[in-house]
C-alpha cells in the first residue's frame, strides 16, 4: 500500500491546542450565563455583534417589516427550496411508523414516536448569513411536530437579518430571536429571565457552537456535533482538476478553519488540482477565508488503489464527500463513515447545502462514524410500551421474569413478577422464591 500526502494541513498537536483555547473559552461563557442570565446575553451580543435593542425576540410586526425587505425573487427562491426540503422531510416522516405487536397470546409490545417538546434551532450569521440552515433546522422541526421551535441568528451589520428572518418564519419558528454564537445557544439551552429553556439544541455553527453544543449536552439534547464544514473530493481521472478545485474551495471559503481533502489514484489529477487552487484563489471573492482554510487545513492524498481511497475516506469520515470516479455506486455501497454523498460530476456540495432538499446539518470531526446527519427522526423519541391482556399471559411472563430476577439477585425485583403469579394464576409463590413453571411446582 502507497498512501502519499502531497500536501497536509496543520499538524493534529496545533489542532488539538487551538481545540483547548476554545473549550475554556466556551466553559467561561456558560458559567457566565448561568449566573447572570440576561445581562450576560446582553454584554455578550454588545460585545461581539454590536447589538443590544430593548428585546432580543422579535415581535410580529419586527418579523413582518423584516420579511418586506426580502426581494420578490429572493422569497421565490427560499419557497422552492423549503418546498423541495419539505418534500423530503414528509417523504423520512412517514417511514418511521409507530408499531404494536402480539409477541405471545396476550403479551402486546409497541412503540410510538413523540416528538421533542422544545427545539432550539441556531442558524449560522456573521460574513456569511447562512438562509437555508433555517430551512433545515426550524421546518424539519415542523414537520416532526414539535410543539415550539425557537430560531436565533445573530444580527448581520447591526440588524436582523431579513432573508434569514423570512425563512425561520415561513419554516414554523414560534420564537425568533437575534442573538448569535454561545450567548444564543447557552441561552436557548440554559435559559434565562426572559427566554425559556429548550429541551434540544440543533444547527451547524463554527468552533464555539458546536463546542458550546457540546458542552450542554446532557442537560439538553443535541442533534450532533456539526462544527466547521469539511469537504472531501474522491476523484479519478474521469473528472478534470477544474472541477476538483472548484468543489474543493466551494467549502474553504465557509471560514478558516474548513478543511478540504482531496483523495485520488491519479498522480495528474493531483498535482493539477494543487496548480488550479492556486491559480482560483487569485480570482475567487472569498479567497481571504478560503486561502487560509487550504493553507492550514488542506490535504491532497495519493493512493495507487480505489482499495486504498476508500479506507482513507472511511477512516477520515469527513462531513461532506463528492465522489467522482468511474465507480461511484460501488463507493456509495461501501462507505460507511461520512456526513452525506454527492455522487457523480453532476452533483454538487452547494446543492445539497441549499437547495436539493436533504439535509445540509451533518456530522463533523469524524462524527459521521456514529452519526448520520440531521433529520427529521432527530426530533422523534421512540417510546415504548407493554401491556398484559390475560390472565395467562401474565402468569407465563411473571414466571420466566421472577426466576431470571432471582438469577441477578433482584428479590424485590422477583415479588413484582410472584405477585402477579400468586393474583392472576391463583399459583402459592412462597415470598422471595422463584416462581417455577406449573409442572415443577406440582
Amino acid at each position: 500500500m502507497t498512501i502519499q500526502h502531497l500536501k497536509s494541513g496543520k499538524p493534529a498537536a496545533a489542532r488539538a491546542e487551538d481545540d483547548a483555547k476554545v473549550r475554556k473559552v466556551v466553559e467561561d461563557t456558560l458559567a457566565d450565563i448561568e449566573a447572570r442570565g440576561d445581562a450576560a446575553v446582553r454584554d455578550l451580543s454588545a460585545k461581539f455583534d454590536g447589538y443590544s435593542p430593548a428585546a432580543f425576540r422579535l415581535s410580529a410586526s419586527e418579523i413582518e417589516a423584516a420579511m418586506q425587505k426580502v426581494s420578490a425573487r429572493d422569497m421565490e427562491d427560499i419557497r422552492f427550496a423549503q418546498t423541495q426540503i419539505r418534500r423530503f422531510a414528509e417523504a423520512q416522516r412517514a417511514s418511521m411508523t409507530d408499531i404494536e405487536v402480539e409477541t405471545l397470546p396476550g403479551v402486546v409490545l409497541g412503540h410510538k414516536n413523540i416528538p421533542v417538546q422544545s427545539v432550539g434551532c441556531y442558524v449560522p450569521g456573521g460574513k456569511f448569513p447562512m438562509v437555508a440552515s433555517a430551512h433545515m433546522s426550524v421546518l424539519t422541526a415542523q414537520v416532526a411536530g414539535v410543539p415550539r421551535i425557537v430560531a436565533s441568528a445573530p444580527p448581520v451589520d447591526g440588524a436582523p437579518h431579513p432573508a434569514i428572518v423570512a425563512a425561520m418564519h415561513m419554516g414554523g419558528a414560534h420564537e425568533i430571536y437575534v442573538l448569535g454564537g454561545i450567548q444564543a445557544v447557552g441561552a436557548m439551552a440554559i435559559g434565562t429571565q426572559s427566554i425559556d429553556p429548550v429541551h434540544m439544541i440543533v444547527g451547524p455553527g463554527n468552533a464555539f457552537v458546536a463546542e458550546a453544543k457540546r458542552q450542554l449536552f446532557g442537560r439538553v439534547g443535541i442533534d450532533l456535533f456539526a462544527g466547521p464544514t469539511e469537504t472531501m473530493v474522491i476523484a479519478d481521472n474521469t473528472v478534470d482538476a477544474e472541477m476538483c478545485a472548484t468543489d474543493l474551495l466551494g467549502q474553504a471559503e465557509h471560514g478558516y478553519n474548513s478543511p478540504a481533502c482531496l483523495i485520488t489514484n491519479s498522480s495528474k489529477l493531483a498535482k493539477d488540482t494543487l496548480s488550479e487552487i492556486d491559480r482560483l484563489l487569485k480570482v475567487l471573492p472569498t479567497h481571504e477565508t478560503a486561502s487560509a482554510s487550504w493553507e492550514d487545513y488542506g490535504d491532497v492524498i495519493l493512493c495507487d488503489t480505489h482499495e486504498e481511497m476508500l479506507e482513507v475516506a472511511n477512516d477520515m469520515a469527513y462531513e461532506h464527500v463528492q465522489i467522482m470516479t468511474d465507480r461511484d455506486d460501488w463507493y456509495q455501497e461501501n462507505m460507511h463513515s461520512y456526513g452525506a454523498l454527492f455522487l457523480g460530476a453532476r452533483t454538487n456540495v452547494a446543492n445539497g447545502d441549499k437547495v436539493i432538499g436533504t439535509n445540509h446539518t451533518l456530522p463533523t470531526k469524524k462524527a459521521g462514524r456514529y452519526t448520520g446527519g440531521l433529520w427529521v427522526g432527530k426530533f422523534l423519541k421512540t417510546h415504548s410500551y407493554q401491556k398484559v391482556t390475560t390472565d395467562e399471559a401474565a402468569t407465563l411472563i411473571g414466571e420466566y421474569g421472577s426466576r431470571l430476577c432471582m438469577l441477578e439477585g433482584f428479590v424485590g425485583h422477583a415479588e413484582q413478577c410472584n405477585i402477579r403469579v400468586r393474583r392472576y394464576g391463583g399459583r402459592n409463590v412462597p415470598y422471595g422464591e422463584p416462581a417455577l413453571p406449573i409442572e415443577a411446582a406440582e
